[in-house]
């Protein structure tokens, strides 16, 4: 085989995997073991780097400033007096530092790891495919994209407390949800899926024509008011039908700011007169539409027009 041939033209991948393994075999005299390999593409794993991360910050990073052992500036920490020590003594330290790794170690075993491990076994690919696809590749419990945070295909009932191996025991979170879970929660967030279905047949907002959503994602949509306050006037709203903002799930108002975000940028890049934006929330009762709104409005600024600094209260127009 003509390797390079294959890494330029013949390499379909979905993931960073292959490139990295041949990387890494190439740079070791092409041969590694499974575990020396895993190491490396670990190396690309920023999910785990931040899981880590945390731990430094919150746990033994905290520990170790309040005993005074290290000092925190930003993102760097340092040894109290480091430079005050003598090599022979590092080297003393470093060694009393591995006596009670293991000590740790051979008291509680490989035990020590097993909240970092998701199942006893790896998920089957097709399995991890089709619940990832039915989870429309979002968390099913934050609603971040797969494209934002690495996803994990997680067991509702843990293996540890005898939950079957099917697709029906499987959920989609992200790292950080299925971390925070851990194995002591057997709670099934699939259904949250099916209320972010939820339509009003009546209500105009949940019947929006396609044409007229300038902006959309899983959750959200974005269109012009019909009755616009100001040149670029526009509605954010969820697509679940909702009474109230206070009502929203925390996925559903990252949806809205990702709208929010973009019709700012869209408007700023056609317009760039635009000196600023309002942006509020409507809850209301509107009579004439009979019907309970919720929609988050983005009203533009001209920075010649000073009279249109002014706080503008109305009643949005489907």
């Amino acid at each position: 085989m003509n390797l390079l041939d294959f890494v330029q033209h013949q390499m379909r991948r979905s993931h960073l995997y292959q490139p990295v393994m041949i990387k890494a075999l190439l740079s070791n005299g092409g041969r590694m073991t499974t575990r020396q390999i895993a190491r490396e593409i670990l190396i690309y794993d920023i999910s785990q780097i931040e899981y880590y991360e945390n731990v430094v910050n919150n746990m033994v990073g905290l520990v170790l400033r309040k005993r005074g052992v290290v000092e925190r500036n930003k993102e760097t920490y340092e040894l109290v007096e480091f430079e005050n020590l003598s090599d022979d003594l590092k080297a003393k330290i470093i060694e009393e530092c591995d006596v009670k790794i293991d000590e740790f170690i051979r008291k509680r075993g490989l035990n020590v790891w097993e909240h970092r491990r998701k199942n006893r076994r790896p998920v089957p690919g097709s399995i991890r495919y089709e619940v990832l696809k039915r989870a429309n590749f979002r968390c099913e419990l934050c609603g971040i994209s797969a494209d934002e945070k690495a996803l994990e295909v997680d067991p509702i009932t843990p293996k540890n407390k005898f939950g079957e191996d099917s697709i029906n025991n499987y959920q989609a979170l992200c790292y950080t949800c299925n971390s925070q879970k851990r194995d002591l929660d057997d709670t099934d967030f699939r259904e949250i899926k099916h209320i972010y279905e939820m339509r009003d047949p009546s209500c105009v907002f949940c019947n929006i024509p396609n044409g007229r959503i300038l902006f959309e994602n899983t959750l959200a949509m974005a269109f012009h008011d019909n009755y616009p306050v100001t040149k670029g006037h526009l509605l954010i709203v969820p697509k679940r039908h909702a009474y109230e903002y206070f009502d929203l799930y925390q996925a559903e108002i990252n949806a809205i700011h990702e709208l929010l975000m973009k019709a700012k940028q869209e408007l700023q890049f056609i317009d760039p007169s635009i000196s600023g934006f309002n942006i509020g929330v409507i809850m209301e009762r509107i009579r004439r539409v009979k019907m309970n709104l919720i929609a988050v409005y983005l009203l533009v600024r001209l920075s010649r027009n000073p009279s249109s600094k002014k706080q503008t209260i109305f009643y949005p127009s489907p």
